[in-house]
């Protein structure tokens, strides 16, 4: 999906999880997007965190942060979160689009053999 945004891509991967693994739970956790002051302020009271990744799996403790193709970047906040994620023994991918977040899962999943 080139020049898609993030959103886009990561509805893209969603439509393909479904398919693939129909069984598997992965849902998103809404951290990011454009609010008000007054909900920004409310989701922070009620425990948003900056820079948690976009997806989780619990299955396979995998967090997936996606990223449009074209640009994507992580910020500080997110590869601070990433790095201690990692250090409690969970995977992150990164996907740069929904292409590229569906072929490191599927990578992940074998040399974890979980397919």
């Amino acid at each position: 999906m080139k020049g898609s945004s993030e959103s886009m891509e990561q509805q893209g991967f969603l439509q393909w999880f479904s398919l693939k693994f129909p069984t598997v739970l992965c849902f998103h956790i809404p951290n990011g997007g454009k609010r008000s002051i007054k909900t920004a302020i409310r989701l922070k009271a009620e425990g948003v965190v900056p820079g948690v990744p976009d997806l989780f799996i619990p299955s396979w403790y995998c967090f997936i942060e996606m990223k449009r193709v074209n640009g994507g970047s992580l910020s500080e906040a997110q590869k601070g979160v990433i790095e201690y994620l990692e250090r409690l023994g969970y995977t992150v991918i990164v996907g740069y689009g929904a292409s590229d977040a569906s072929e490191k899962l599927i990578s992940f999943l074998k040399e974890k053999k979980y397919v």
